[in-house]
């Protein structure tokens, strides 16, 4: 495994997890209960699929945040709620196809390295959409 290993595999649960709660709040503060449920039983789903090692549910649960996103934001139900659960959808997305280029890398490459650069730049790319979603919540 990689020394980063534990690292990589906590920063992309924990984007899951964000990314399914923002949809599980937004969603819950408007009202809609019962698609609050679904959306957490698929985190869960998403959750065991990448302990499974199943790729493609990323790629489905990228559709589905971009149509969840798209509905929330079309009926108000929170901008900051639904950017952020896309924008976190898309990171662990991401952080998935990322992982299965580096299972590629011969063993003379860096990939530590890799890791760690890729770690910080989504790291960066997270911090600067919390505080946009902090700005977004501001202006509600």
């Amino acid at each position: 495994m990689l020394n980063g290993g534990i690292l990589f595999i906590f920063v992309l649960i924990t984007c899951i997890i964000i990314s399914t709660g923002s949809f599980a709040l937004g969603y819950r503060v408007t009202g809609y209960e019962d698609v609050m449920r679904w959306i957490v039983v698929f985190g869960g789903f998403w959750l065991v699929a990448f302990w499974r090692g199943w790729r493609w549910v990323s790629a489905l649960a990228v559709l589905l945040a971009v149509s969840l996103a798209a509905y929330g934001v079309w009926f108000e139900f929170g901008l900051n709620w639904m950017f952020s659960g896309a924008a976190f959808a898309f990171f662990a997305w991401d952080l998935t196809e990322f992982q299965q280029r580096l299972k590629r890398l011969p063993p003379r490459d860096d990939v530590d390295g890799m890791l760690h650069r890729h770690l910080i730049r989504i790291g960066l790319l997270a911090g600067g959409a919390l505080v946009l979603t902090l700005i977004l919540s501001l202006g509600q």
